[in-house]
């Protein structure tokens, strides 16, 4: 068995990418235990997919709090609480997000969401048309964070508490919406900022140039690759 599989979910009308990562091992009488990173919409598909590969929510990841990433968050944390595979999969997921970007979880998230969506689209009917209360964090991040096998990786920019997670022996990085095949994020939304984004794509691009980038939206890229990209 490979020590990590990786599935990708494209979901919800932003086409948002949901990644599944599973590792460990599993048995029908023990499922296998998986990471979602940004849950972004269409919650029953994240959890078909689960369950075809007989696998549980350890952990919830989000690279950010923007809604087009976390539209699926209350069902899935629902799912892992009780609704899951038996035995391992009645555990309550962590759900773990930056320190910088709690304010998107939790009491007072429904303001914050419009107030951004209002920002990006002129107005917050996508939020309105999907929205359920959102859980809180169980875990607030920090730079240099593990969760099982991610390191965290603080990449301010396009919201204060943007974060990627680096799988450091595979060589894999979830960046979300900091770093895309040739581009980076906006920073033109609430909490965003250039000068922040830049140091931080400075800091993935003096990275390992063999590192696979699977962003939060398009298709995968290298830290090669992007090392030649012009960004502004």
């Amino acid at each position: 068995m490979e020590k990590y599989q990786i599935i990708q979910l494209v979901l919800g009308d932003i086409a948002t990418n949901c990644w599944i990562v599973l590792y460990g091992e599993g048995s029908p009488e023990a499922p296998r235990p998986c990471t979602v990173i940004d849950p972004a919409d269409q919650a029953g598909t994240i959890i078909t997919q689960m369950e075809k590969l007989n696998a549980y929510p350890e952990y919830i990841l989000l690279t950010h709090g923007h809604f087009d990433h976390i539209a699926a968050l209350p069902d899935l944390a629902a799912y892992g609480k009780g609704g899951g595979a038996e035995g391992e999969g009645g555990k309550a997921p962590v759900i773990a997000i930056h320190k910088d970007d709690a304010g998107y979880l939790g009491e007072g998230a429904y303001a914050v969401h419009c107030t951004s969506f209002t920002a990006a689209a002129g107005n917050a009917d996508y939020v309105n048309a999907l929205w359920k209360p959102m859980p809180a964090a169980t875990r607030l991040l920090e730079d240099g964070d593990a969760l099982g096998p991610f390191t965290v990786l603080h990449l301010p920019g396009h919201t204060p508490g943007s974060a990627g997670f680096l799988l450091k022996d595979e060589k894999v990085l979830f960046s979300g919406d900091t770093l895309f095949q040739g581009d980076c994020g906006r920073v033109d939304l609430p909490g965003g900022s250039r000068e922040k984004i830049e140091a931080s794509l400075k800091r993935l691009l003096g990275m390992d140039p063999a590192i696979r980038v699977l962003p939060g939206h398009g298709p995968a890229t290298t830290i090669g690759r992007e090392q030649g990209t012009r960004f502004f």
